[in-house]
């Protein structure tokens, strides 16, 4: 026979008995919240101190790798046509790691857009326009009765969120 586990929810949490308790409790999230962030920012003043410190050492390695790969590249380009057969391949294998030419795909950069969209439409070209359809969420929201009658459409219930907030104090900047 198997036996059934049961579980009360939040047996084991600190529930406030009354409104000190829960003031106490809110001071309390407040006092270690801060104590986190405290946490947190050395966490990441150290490893900002780690991160420069191999930042400095990585340096001149990736210098080297940068000058010893173009100087590679130099010898490659100079016997390319012994090196791939007469352009028959495009990967060559060295022993201790392969060289390789890859032609990149065209791309399209376009600076002033909307001058550009003007510059096609008064030239006739709006087949480089693209226009995009998209459910109008905001619409939907301020219609939730006519958006719930469309199949594929719900609208959520907004909901309700329990928040703390620990009155705290900022410091004021010093004067010059």
């Amino acid at each position: 026979m198997t036996k059934l586990r049961t579980k009360t929810i939040g047996a084991n949490l600190p529930v406030p008995q009354n409104r000190d308790d829960a003031a106490r409790a809110v001071r309390e999230i407040g006092d270690d919240r801060r104590r986190l962030a405290r946490l947190e920012a050395d966490m990441n003043d150290r490893i900002a101190k780690l991160k420069q410190q191999y930042e400095q050492q990585a340096e001149p390695v990736r210098e080297r790798i940068s000058g010893a790969t173009e100087g590679l590249k130099m010898w490659a380009e100079a016997n390319r046509a012994a090196l791939t057969g007469g352009d028959k391949t495009k990967t060559v294998d060295l022993g201790t790691g392969e060289v390789k030419w890859r032609l990149r795909p065209p791309s399209v950069r376009v600076t002033k857009l909307d001058d550009v969209l003007k510059r096609l439409r008064d030239l006739g070209l709006s087949k480089f326009i693209r226009v995009k359809e998209e459910v109008n969420k905001d619409a939907l929201l301020a219609e939730p009765d006519a958006a719930r009658t469309v199949a594929g459409i719900s609208i959520g219930s907004p909901g309700e969120d329990f928040i703390v907030e620990p009155f705290e104090a900022a410091l004021s900047a010093p004067s010059a």
